[in-house]
């Protein structure tokens, strides 16, 4: 039986390199080299046919911890709530008070980068406080 070695999440989006850059400074995350032979991502996609110029782009963690983030171009909008979403652990080990002050000023620079906070879910008997927010194609992702 062959066991996994990696995970790549991948995103349907309308603009990739857009919201791959959002998610490179969300996380800390880097684009790229652009392929051999090309100085830049800009002189790659010109050298494809017009329907495949900006379909994908990737982000990956400079540490090799994380997965690698996928983008891909898709006809259609986003039109109902994801069935997965990203989990930034910007409160790890923190409680309270100390934790939501952590989160709601990661939140201000997320808001900052073009994202959108959409709810504070408050702590309750087995959950502290996360914040419910969307990328800026609209993606739910909480901040915990």
């Amino acid at each position: 039986m062959a066991s996994v070695k990696q995970v790549q999440i991948t995103f349907d989006c309308a603009e990739p390199e857009r919201v791959a850059r959002f998610w490179c400074e969300v996380l800390g995350y880097v684009a790229p080299p652009p392929p051999e032979g090309f100085a830049t991502w800009d002189d790659f996609n010109l050298s494809l046919p017009a329907e495949e110029r900006d379909s994908w782009f990737a982000c990956s963690d400079p540490t090799g911890a994380g997965p690698r983030l996928y983008f891909q171009r898709v006809p259609e909008g986003k039109v109902v709530k994801n069935r997965v979403h990203v989990d930034v652990r910007a409160g790890i080990g923190l409680v309270g008070e100390e934790r939501l002050a952590v989160l709601e000023a990661e939140c201000a620079r997320l808001v900052a980068l073009g994202a959108t906070r959409v709810r504070l879910l408050p702590a309750d008997e087995g959950n502290e406080s996360c914040i419910v927010m969307q990328d800026v194609e609209g993606n739910e992702f909480c901040l915990d």
